[in-house]
């Protein structure tokens, strides 16, 4: 038996329109091994320190007791087992799928959407342009990762990662063909231009895309009520009559209208595309979830003790390298091991990616200890 054939049998079952592993190219060529391009991806992000780091890192709630809220590492495999559920029925290539969903995620930083908030106003302050996670997890992938050399990731998974928005509900999601150059052109435009538009240029691309929204819209309800922050009665009865009224039902309806009206009358898959009616409910249960449940995560209170907190570690770590304190963490644990190439980012630069990969506890005893130290 050829191993190297045994692996890569699986495109003998893809769709027209799925991508294939010939297709996969990388910013800096290898050799190849056994394994097919995307399923290797999936090896360096699992590998990946700030995989590791997904599993102290919010979802949506922070500082609770319950060890059943959804944290960042489970989010992501929620996302890459739905994707890979609606990929192995609709024929497409799973191991792209796999790899940008567990990926997807990667620059999330301390205290989630929260954080990236602030975050992105510090970096807006100190020019560095606008900050938004699924950007920073492609930095992670091209320019942080083993020490400043990157992970050498093809440019499907990361124009995946990169187009993963799934704040944005749409009806159909249809994939843009994009060159090498394009791809890179979005991804440095979206630090100058917040209204960027980020098209996946695989169809897996879109299905994590709306993965993405499927995994988080119901767990975030169930998390909601399991910390009694929003009961079973609150959930619009519309959304209820088409979706379901718990994570399970909302899951399964979602998946299978997916597969249902993303096959043409050719048998072909060349987009991603939800019902009208399944289009409006999410809709709705979206504007539901922000209006009861994301407003009131987190107090006005603790937002402001966040700001504090992210901008006196921020303004503390510039100063530590302004002065070269080489006692900080920011050189012992981070900038010490990283290549000459990566040193020369700017002082602002350099801290963004530090704090940005940060679990939330080690950011809040990293704030504590640095105030007792002052």
């Amino acid at each position: 038996m050829d191993i190297i054939e045994n692996m890569a049998k699986h495109n003998l079952n893809l769709g027209k329109y799925a991508t294939k592993d010939v297709d996969a190219y990388r910013l800096n060529d290898e050799e190849n091994d056994i394994r097919t391009p995307f399923f290797r991806d999936i090896d360096r992000i699992l590998y990946a320190l700030s995989y590791t780091r997904y599993m102290n890192k919010t979802q949506v709630f922070s500082f609770n007791e319950n060890d059943h809220i959804c944290k960042r590492m489970v989010h992501v495999q929620y996302v890459s087992k739905i994707a890979r559920t609606i990929g192995r029925a609709l024929n497409l290539n799973e191991d792209l799928i796999e790899a940008a969903a567990l990926g997807h995620d990667l620059g999330h930083v301390p205290y989630g959407h929260v954080g990236e908030k602030i975050l992105n106003e510090i970096s807006l302050k100190y020019n560095e342009g606008f900050f938004n996670h699924n950007i920073q997890s492609v930095r992670n992938l091209m320019y942080v990762e083993d020490n400043g050399y990157g992970k050498n990731i093809t440019i499907q998974v990361l124009d995946a990662i990169m187009c993963h928005n799934g704040e944005l509900v749409m009806g159909k999601y249809q994939p843009k063909d994009k060159t090498l150059d394009e791809f890179l052109d979005e991804y440095k435009r979206s630090y100058t231009d917040k209204d960027v538009e980020l098209i996946p240029m695989t169809i897996e691309g879109c299905v994590v895309r709306l993965s993405d929204l499927i995994a988080y819209i119901g767990k975030d309800v169930e998390d909601a009520i399991r910390l009694g922050i929003i009961t079973e009665k609150d959930i619009p009865k519309n959304v209820i009559s088409v979706l379901g009224n718990n994570n399970k039902e909302i899951v399964n309806t979602v998946i299978l209208d997916v597969i249902k009206n993303s096959i043409d009358q050719d048998g072909e898959v060349r987009y991603i595309k939800l019902s009208d009616q399944v289009y409006d409910a999410l809709n709705d249960l979206k504007d539901f979830n922000y209006k009861y449940i994301y407003a009131k995560a987190n107090s006005k209170e603790a937002i402001e003790n966040y700001k504090y907190m992210f901008n006196y570690l921020f303004e503390t770590y510039i100063n530590d390298l302004k002065n070269k304190n080489e006692d900080s963490t920011i050189y012992s644990l981070f900038l010490n091991s990283m290549n000459d190439e990566y040193k020369e980012n700017s002082d602002a630069r350099i801290v963004i990616d530090y704090i940005a990969g940060m679990t939330d506890d080690y950011f809040m005893n990293e704030y504590k200890r640095r105030k007792r130290e002052k």
